[in-house]
């Protein structure tokens, strides 16, 4: 115990002769996720308060028109421009200047009206409900089209989501149409038994836990843990660093004259870096709850949660050490530890999400993503913020994420060994 604790002392002064770069280690992730989360709230807000302009030609004027505007004037993600003219429409959204110009046809509305009175006639006539019971002449109806002119730069999702809700305008004043002639023909009395224009099936969001408030992510949540994860796995370059330049000035020569084992070195690095690692999670915690509300950012809600989340901490803290002390130990010079320690750290946090949503990967990255201990970490944490999980739901994560160490560590232990045998 005493060596490990006088190795633990010797890392501490190693780490603090150095203030610029600890204060590095402290403020550059605090700017990160300061800057990240500032950028993503402000596009939130933009999607989610700012109406898409929408040019709107109605060459109808009747009641389909009226209905499909009504609808698209009562969304809360557009606002329609009334124009005259298609062609000039057309150019307007070709040039980039709207991303959507909506062309209602003409006579649409007499059109549906003659084909579904025609319809119902037939119907009726069939079922000799008619006095004559003759099925009337249909007329020749053109099929009409409201014409969708999208800015090609338009995303495609924006293209669905649009064509769809206009096909369910539709949908719903054919469906109205036909009510309304066979009200027609049956009488107003009668016909109010047997049809009712309410939706029969509707849609209800489910809230987990049992909740009344949807917990949905705000960028707060998102980029709290997810650059917490990306400072506390950036150690492994200090780290792997300090131990470089031990080995380059002797000292590692000096230790192994000395009755004490490779395990207590590192046994010392870890706990002095996961300290450091402690340190900045909670930095950033404090960030999320007290200094984002005062800039308009979304406070961080931990009530409940701190013990859960320095659990996980822990363990992420754990697995950046054990990649630190595996990299210092196979690195022989500053320039190897340094590019590969950076560049290998970007890699795990573009594969375990921190940059983009495991979901939104294909299939393939998906599946490598769930080798990258930073994955490993942000479902851990993403569990405690947003779904409210327990330790026992924690347990697969937190498990990888110290078996992680573990591994590395000992690789690092067998390296040096073998390295150092004669």
């Amino acid at each position: 115990m005493h060596k490990l604790i006088a190795s633990t002392y010797k890392e501490f002064l190693l780490l603090t002769r150095d203030i610029g770069g600890l204060a590095i280690l402290f403020l550059m992730p605090i700017l990160l996720v300061i800057t990240i989360t500032t950028i993503q709230d402000g596009t939130f807000k933009i999607i989610k308060e700012t109406k898409i302009p929408v040019l709107w030609v109605d060459q109808d004027q009747g009641e389909i028109a009226k209905t499909i505007y009504e609808g698209l004037a009562n969304s809360q993600t557009l606002a329609l421009i009334e124009n005259t003219s298609e062609a000039n429409a057309k150019e307007l959204v070709f040039k980039g200047d709207y991303q959507l110009a909506i062309v209602i046809p003409k006579n649409l509305s007499i059109d549906l009206e003659q084909k579904v009175n025609e319809n119902v006639e037939g119907i009726m006539a069939k079922f000799g409900l008619e006095a004559d019971s003759i099925p009337p002449k249909k007329t020749e109806i053109a099929q009409k089209e409201v014409r969708l002119y999208f800015d090609p730069a338009t995303q495609y999702a924006f293209k669905s989501s649009i064509k769809n809700g206009i096909d369910q305008m539709i949908a719903k004043v054919e469906t109205q149409s036909i009510y309304k002639a066979f009200q027609e023909q049956l009488g107003e009395d009668s016909s109010q038994e047997f049809f009712d224009t309410e939706s029969f099936i509707s849609f209800k969001e489910i809230v987990p836990e049992g909740t009344t408030d949807a917990l949905i992510p705000n960028s707060t949540q998102h980029n709290i843990p997810a650059w917490t994860l990306f400072a506390i796995f950036f150690i492994i370059l200090p780290l792997s660093i300090n131990m470089v330049k031990e080995k380059n000035q002797g000292t590692f020569v000096r230790l192994r004259t000395n009755p004490i084992s490779y395990a207590t070195v590192l046994g010392g690095k870890t706990l002095v870096y996961l300290g450091v690692s402690l340190i900045q999670f909670g930095l950033m915690l404090g960030i999320g709850v007290y200094l984002f509300p005062s800039i308009g950012l979304p406070k961080l809600d931990i009530s409940g949660k701190i013990a859960l989340l320095f659990l996980v901490a822990f363990f992420a803290g754990l697995a950046a050490i054990g990649l630190g002390l595996l990299l210092g130990t196979l690195a022989k010079s500053q320039e190897q530890s340094a590019p590969f320690g950076a560049t290998f750290v970007v890699i795990l946090a573009a594969l375990g999400g921190v940059w983009v949503p495991v979901f939104a990967m294909p299939s393939f990255m998906q599946t490598l993503s769930k080798l990258s201990p930073m994955n490993w970490g942000l479902e851990a944490f993403y569990g405690v913020f947003l779904r409210n999980v327990g330790l026992t739901e924690l347990l697969p994560e937190i498990t990888l994420l110290f078996l992680f160490f573990i591994a590395t560590t000992i690789l690092a232990i067998v390296y040096n060994n073998r390295k150092n045998t004669v």
